[in-house]
């Protein structure tokens, strides 16, 4: 969890605007809305492909849960290598002073199966590491708009 230094409305509006999310996200190349979604919403798919040093990875997902300002999950629709399934909620919360507080929350199964053993912990620890980065980097970007630069 990070708090970010605005309000709920506003950051959850950023991190679902496709034409806007590589402006922060660290792990991303390339965000986009499938054909036939303008915007993020219930059901709406995307296509996120992750930069090449992390192996060029591209998940395609469906928003299974959409409620602005508050909650957003995505459920994993393709399967790319090292994936078996993936999901992910965000959580977003005002706080007391005007800004936000945003969770991101995860779970996967790798595959091959039988490879299980060492890629749960690889990948898990790639995705906590990654994931406090993104998060930092959404928070810094709100900073700097508002001149704070923390």
């Amino acid at each position: 969890m990070v708090d970010v230094p605005a309000p709920s409305g506003a950051v959850f509006e950023l991190l679902h605007d496709y034409d806007r999310r590589l402006e922060w996200d660290t792990l991303l190349r390339d965000a986009r809305l499938c054909p036939g979604w303008s915007r993020a919403q219930l059901h709406a798919t995307s296509v996120c492909t992750g930069r090449w040093y992390l192996g060029g990875i591209a998940l395609k997902t469906e928003y299974v849960s959409f409620r602005p300002p508050a909650v957003a999950a995505v459920k994993m629709l393709n399967r790319p290598p090292f994936f078996e399934k993936f999901a992910a909620t965000m959580l977003h919360r005002d706080t007391a002073d005007g800004g936000s507080s945003v969770e991101y929350i995860y779970q996967f199964t790798a595959r091959p199966r039988w490879l299980r053993w060492l890629l749960h912990p690889v990948m898990g620890a790639f995705f906590r590491w990654e994931t406090r980065k993104r998060l930092l980097s959404l928070r810094r970007h709100f900073a700097l708009r508002e001149g704070r630069g923390d």
